[in-house]
């Protein structure tokens, strides 16, 4: 009798989420502040630094673990630490990031109470329906219809509930798994890399960098609307050839174990409720709530516009979400207990993002108290001095993709940045705004094939979808819509 051993299976390597990434990085940036010289700029009327006016002064090293615990804390509240330490600019204003991390609790809530009323997927599932027999058309109609989720909300985790409705529409009129993924995960992911009103991206990443949502809003609409026709014909191309010949379908092996799985019986999207006048008012309803949040931001005397402005900001701005949710919640005939129960457990979901936005805005906290931030920012200046405007915006894309992948978390990435880059685009003469648009491009492009992204490799799973083979296909439109980026960056530094 032969003995035999069993050889130990490796452990894979798993990629750290963005809390354990940042939290390394409150460790790293507390010992930076003991080998980066200390320094400050003098700052002009706004509180924003003036160039050429940078010099050293005393350091003031910080504690490895007090500053990695302390750090989110502070950065929450935007208060001294132990030893009276802060340093921020914005008019000389303490910024803490409550007021970002209430703003996304309230969010979670109103998303929460709106998918409860079915609103949502009973739209979606009603445009499925209607048509049938007319599926090639569906490709533009529900791509345009997550675009518009993706750009005003961030949808995402919210697209993996049509996965197999469309799915199984697509499969009985020919096409295949990888088109009907690819419609659902490109049409919300090129919404969010033309994000406009985002409160997820453009709003948090607004905030940080200390300009407004509507500041640089008609490039972004030129992103979402050109990279959504983009998308559109990308997808219908591939499908259509699928149609006319399955064996140039690149999951062709597994054209009858999807078919098994998929066309049995149902599947008509009566699951997800009938689309009733009701539902038709809170979708005007939710889409409302940001058409209201938009105007209350824009600065209408600025432009000279005679309308009233109203000079909202974030503590503004989580009111009307709050209002529009409860209000949605009442229409959508939601008892008391069911309204105020959908509403918490809405706001606990995006706990997360709440939680990552202290911890990315506690790094910028401890720079701040350990004096680093200047010289960082110095030295920025120094790198990006002869680069010119459309240089510095065009490297600043470029340095966000790398970046997205070690910061997935939109929020996050937001944080820990635009603090940095906000100010230095001033050095190279670029708006504010344009270094927003150039990490939300960057990010949502990222997010389309990050491997450490739920909703990529979650809505792959469903259409039974390998990740080699979704690079495979998606990598010509991954390069179209970066050109188009980038494109639309160097036009506005051209024209800003």
């Amino acid at each position: 009798m032969t003995a035999t051993t069993s050889t130990p299976s490796k452990r894979k390597f798993t990629f750290p989420t963005a809390f354990t990434i940042l939290f390394i990085l409150l460790i790293l940036i507390a010992l930076a502040t003991w080998l980066i010289p200390a320094g400050s700029y003098q700052l002009d009327a706004d509180g924003a630094p003036i160039p050429g006016t940078y010099q050293q002064v005393p350091s003031n090293p910080q504690k490895l673990l007090i500053s990695a615990l302390m750090g989110p804390i502070n950065g929450m509240y935007g208060i001294k630490d132990a030893a009276g330490n802060v340093n921020v600019w914005n008019s000389g204003e303490l910024f803490g990031a409550i007021d970002v991390a209430l703003f996304v609790l309230i969010i979670g809530g109103f998303l929460g109470v709106t998918m409860k009323t079915g609103a949502i997927n009973a739209g979606i599932a009603w445009v499925v329906t209607k048509l049938k027999g007319k599926e090639k058309w569906m490709f533009p109609a529900l791509m345009t219809i997550f675009a518009i989720g993706g750009t005003s909300y961030g949808m995402a985790e919210e697209t993996l509930a049509f996965y197999a409705l469309i799915i199984t529409v697509m499969l009985a009129a020919g096409y295949d798994g990888l088109a009907a993924g690819a419609l659902i995960l490109l049409g919300a992911g090129i919404g969010v890399i033309g994000s406009t009103v985002n409160p997820f991206a453009t709003g948090i990443a607004s905030g940080f960098a200390g300009t407004t949502i509507s500041e640089g809003l008609i490039g972004r609409v030129v992103i979402l609307i050109v990279g959504t026709v983009f998308g559109i014909l990308f997808v219908m191309r591939y499908a259509e050839k699928v149609r006319k010949d399955p064996s140039k379908s690149l999951i062709y092996t597994a054209k009858a174990e999807n078919e098994a799985q998929f066309l049995a019986p149902g599947g008509d999207g009566e699951e997800y409720g009938k689309f009733t006048g009701r539902h038709k008012v809170i979708l005007g309803l939710f889409f409302l709530a940001f058409v209201v949040m938009v105007y209350g931001v824009i600065p209408w005397a600025d432009l000279g516009i005679s309308l009233p402005t109203l000079w909202w900001w974030f503590p503004e701005m989580t009111a009307d979400f709050l209002f529009f949710g409860i209000v949605i919640g009442i229409v959508g005939r939601l008892p008391e207990k069911t309204l105020v129960d959908t509403f918490v457990d809405g706001a606990r979901d995006m706990l997360g993002v709440a939680l990552i936005i202290g911890i990315a805005r506690g790094v910028t906290v401890i720079m701040n108290n350990g004096l680093i931030t200047d010289t960082v920012l110095y030295w920025a200046e120094q790198a990006v001095s002869g680069l010119g405007g459309i240089g510095f915006i065009l490297v600043t894309y470029l340095l966000y993709l790398p970046l997205s992948f070690l910061i997935p978390s939109s929020s996050g990435l937001a944080t820990v940045s635009m603090p940095i880059m906000a100010p230095l685009s001033d050095f190279a003469g670029v708006p504010s705004y344009l270094v927003v648009t150039a990490y939300q491009t960057a990010n949502g492009l990222i997010n389309l094939v990050t491997p450490t992204s739920a909703v990529v490799m979650g809505g792959l799973a469903i259409a039974r979808v390998g990740y080699g083979t979704w690079w495979r296909f998606v990598w010509p439109l991954l390069l179209l819509l970066m050109v188009l980026s980038m494109l639309i960056l160097a036009v506005g530094v051209y024209f800003g």
